[in-house]
């Protein structure tokens, strides 16, 4: 179920988070400029934004198998029109239904975790099922622009296409129900969680890292090519090896957070992590230190600014039960979108006009905004000590 899951969703990454990889090849194909471009790249993110709250609603009801199948086909579908499309304003509107339709990937692949593991497994197996992410980005890093280079950007989306269209067969087939509850019974019971206040914290935490997420994964290629000279072809493979250490990273972490209980507190460490590789990049485009530091730092940044992300999913998962995890992971993944797709437009306007330190800067400033946003009340005397502690936790044994 949870390589079903990943599957699904590393399959619909490459399309709907894969295209600022070629942006250069946007640019020039269709005459526009980078902010432009931008929204191009990153036109999936309006239908994600619109969608993901619907899918997850969808899921609680009807369950992971229907939401995966018809999701990500109907991405496969939209894909392979706008293949055919030569108007900006056209390919926007073909890519945004698409992050509508794969959207149900975001949500249906986080809820398998919530329902089919336990508390101690959990950190993992979202660590697990983050990586789709990053093996998407990692496919489109060593795939895309070799694509674009070779058959253009229509090439490129039809292979987007042809992976959903493998992925949402395979999951269509294939999942099942979890023992217990069957589908839709849990979200009739349950009451709403957002009368946490931790929980809007979780949200507004992760809406913060947006910003550094999506300045070095939107805007790192372009800087690659324009700063320091690269091919865009050895750009992206670069971006997709970072792609591949965050995997290993985001499941290290998962198993982290496993072994203490927490997932805010190795949240907050890995924040200032992060801020300490953004201080570093920014430093490196001033020109203070040796050139070959910023390909290097821009590496570090890709894997870093991602590594907490699954903590936080889980986190708002896990606050919102069962019952209601496909809404609030729908809603979690939505802010987060929101911020995306408002901030990568922004962003490509102020590097435009004072260069890509300012764009690393603004990622740096959020990063640190985020540190006291960050709920770490919540988990006051959870932490676990032992494996033993944890197994007694989940099967209701006491706990001294």
């Amino acid at each position: 179920m949870l390589g079903l899951g990943v599957n699904a969703h590393a399959s619909v990454t490459l399309g709907l988070f894969g295209l600022p990889l070629v942006m250069p090849d946007i640019q020039r194909d269709f005459h526009v400029s980078l902010p432009v471009a931008a929204v191009i790249g990153n036109a999936p993110g309006i239908g994600i934004l619109f969608a993901l709250v619907a899918w997850g609603v969808l899921a609680d009801r009807r369950g992971e198998r229907l939401v995966l199948a018809a999701g990500v086909g109907a991405a496969a579908v939209c894909f392979l029109a706008a293949a055919f499309v030569r108007t900006p304003w056209a390919l926007v509107l073909l890519l945004a239904l698409a992050g509508a339709a794969g959207s149900a990937a975001m949500v249906g692949g986080g809820r398998i975790v919530l329902r089919w593991f336990e508390p101690p497994e959990r950190g993992v197996a979202m660590g697990l099922r983050q990586v789709s992410y990053t093996l998407g980005m990692a496919l489109a890093g060593f795939l895309l622009p070799a694509v674009s280079a070779a058959h253009g950007l229509p090439g490129v989306l039809l292979v987007c296409s042809g992976c959903c269209l493998a992925a949402a067969l395979l999951a269509g087939l294939l999942p099942g129900e979890p023992p217990g509850q069957p589908a839709g019974q849990e979200a009739q019971k349950a009451a709403s969680p957002y009368r946490d206040r931790a929980l809007w914290r979780v949200h507004g935490t992760s809406a913060l890292h947006v910003v550094p997420q999506i300045v070095v994964s939107t805007y790192g290629v372009a800087c690659l090519v324009d700063v320091y000279g690269w091919d865009k072809v050895h750009a992206g493979q670069l971006f997709g090896a970072a792609a591949i250490g965050g995997a290993v990273v985001r499941i290290a972490v998962g198993r982290w957070s496993d072994r203490t209980g927490l997932r805010m507190r190795p949240l907050r460490i890995i924040t200032v992590t992060a801020a300490a590789v953004l201080t570093l990049l920014v430093v490196a485009q001033a020109g203070a230190v040796h050139p070959a530091a910023g390909p290097v730092t821009l590496a570090l940044a890709a894997v870093i600014t991602v590594a907490g992300n699954g903590l936080a999913y889980l986190a708002a998962g896990e606050l919102a039960g069962p019952g209601w995890a496909g809404r609030v992971l729908g809603t979690h993944n939505g802010i987060q979108n929101v911020v995306a797709l408002v901030s990568a437009p922004l962003l490509g306007v102020l590097i435009a006009r004072a260069g890509f330190w300012a764009g690393f800067a603004a990622g740096l400033a959020l990063c640190l905004v985020s540190l006291p946003v960050i709920p770490l009340g919540s988990e006051r005397g959870r932490a676990l000590k032992s494996p033993r502690e944890r197994h007694e936790r989940v099967r209701g044994a006491p706990h001294p």
